[in-house]
């Protein structure tokens, strides 16, 4: 048996092949990824800026029923101030 043939470098071709093919194959997924990627970016993009127009549309939405409540509170504040200086 030559050293050429010998297990060890029989063993050592099929994991250059191996590796080989794994390279191959990463890459061809991190390409598949990469275009991918930009559509997922765009798609997560789009999601956020909708989701931070309803966020600031009910933002808006509670800035006016606070001002309602601060403004009755306030009528209702000045009513018993009246009540109570009528009595006294």
């Amino acid at each position: 048996m030559s050293e050429a043939d010998s297990p060890l470098d029989a063993a050592i071709r099929r994991l250059d092949r191996a590796m080989a093919s794994l390279e191959a194959r990463v890459s061809n997924k991190l390409a598949t990824l990469e275009a991918r990627g930009d559509d997922l970016f765009d798609q997560d993009r789009a999601q956020l800026a909708a989701d931070l127009d309803a966020a600031r549309a009910r933002e808006r939405a509670l800035e006016e029923v606070a001002a309602e409540a601060s403004a009755a509170l306030g009528r209702a504040a000045a009513e018993v101030r009246a009540a109570l200086q009528a009595e006294g």
